[in-house]
């Protein structure tokens, strides 16, 4: 196959109620901009039917590819896997659930076409979300940006157009635990944004619920910083002086004073106190321990099952 000027990575996870609907709008806009491209779905171990839907769009289009993972990988995992086997010479990124609106997509190819080598999406607007989701994401962005070296813009996601370039160099970075728009912030270039309204699921469930999230963030400062072990330092101490002071206070009270000393109560929440910021350090070390034996084992990010394309021939 020649290679097409754009390639569009679309990862999918159980995705059957709303894969035809994402098939049509972005064949709509790719064919709009009149350039030769590929739709490339990277299915992430489905349980419905979206692998099965997304083999009926590539019989009757050669454009389409599907990979199929033998198991759930991940969502980065997903994204990694379609950008190695993307053959354009820019390379959308975008979620199958039609949140981000592929309607973007000539904007962005402008910017691209000015010179800039990586264009993300910037949400103006998130609708269909909660409260609690807006602002605990909102937290989440600004405690990123303060915990890292990398300047990770706020309100963005994995919607982007990806040079060719970067493309590359991202799919040569070594590491296992890969944190997609901290590796493609941290590799450089030039960059810019494109602001968007962000659309309430078309149909289906989130596939980030709290718990995700939070794995989320944590993949994201473990994989940038080591700042959380100089904190974690600093909190021990600043514990132990503390703790210091509070025993000189106690032996002041026991020889200068007729007070009795506190008993139980007090000694026994200072013990809770110290050991659960052990536990927390402890947990925190364990973290960046697990990444390092991650990275040891050296296992591949994901395991194609077979890759499913209508024959040109």
């Amino acid at each position: 196959m020649k290679q097409p000027v754009y390639s569009v990575v679309i990862p999918a996870y159980n995705e059957q109620e709303v894969i035809r609907e994402t098939y049509m709008r972005l064949t709509d806009v790719m064919q709009k901009m009149s350039e030769t491209y590929e739709l490339i779905f990277v299915n992430d171990g489905s349980k419905d039917q979206t692998a099965y839907i997304i083999a009926e769009f590539c019989e009757k289009d050669p454009a389409v590819r599907l990979i199929n993972f033998t198991r759930n990988f991940g969502h980065m995992s997903a994204i990694s896997a379609g950008m190695e086997h993307a053959r354009g010479q820019a390379i959308f990124v975008i979620d199958a659930d039609l949140q981000d609106p592929p309607e973007v997509f000539p904007i962005m190819a402008e910017k691209w076409k000015e010179g800039y080598h990586v264009v993300y999406g910037k949400r103006l607007q998130r609708k269909g979300e909660s409260v609690f989701k807006r602002l605990s994401a909102k937290l989440f962005y600004k405690f990123i940006r303060r915990m890292t070296s990398v300047d990770l813009p706020p309100d963005t996601g994995e919607f982007r157009l990806i040079d060719r370039q970067v493309c590359d160099v991202v799919n040569k970075l070594p590491e296992k635990n890969r944190y997609i728009r901290g590796l493609v912030s941290w590799v450089g270039f030039k960059q810019v944004p494109v602001e968007y309204v962000r659309e309430a699921r078309f149909a289906g469930k989130t596939k980030y619920p709290l718990r995700k999230m939070f794995l989320f963030a944590m993949d994201a400062i473990t994989s940038f910083s080591y700042k959380p072990l100089k904190l974690a330092t600093f909190a021990g101490f600043l514990i132990s002086f503390v703790s210091f002071l509070y025993i000189l206070y106690v032996i002041y009270e026991y020889f200068f004073t007729d007070r009795t000393v506190a008993g139980w109560a007090s000694t026994i929440a200072a013990i809770l106190f110290t050991q659960g910021i052990v536990l927390m350090i402890l947990g925190l070390m364990g973290e960046y321990i697990g990444r390092i034996y991650t990275e040891l084992q050296n296992r591949p990010n994901y395991i194609i099952q077979e890759i499913i394309e209508k024959d040109n021939d």
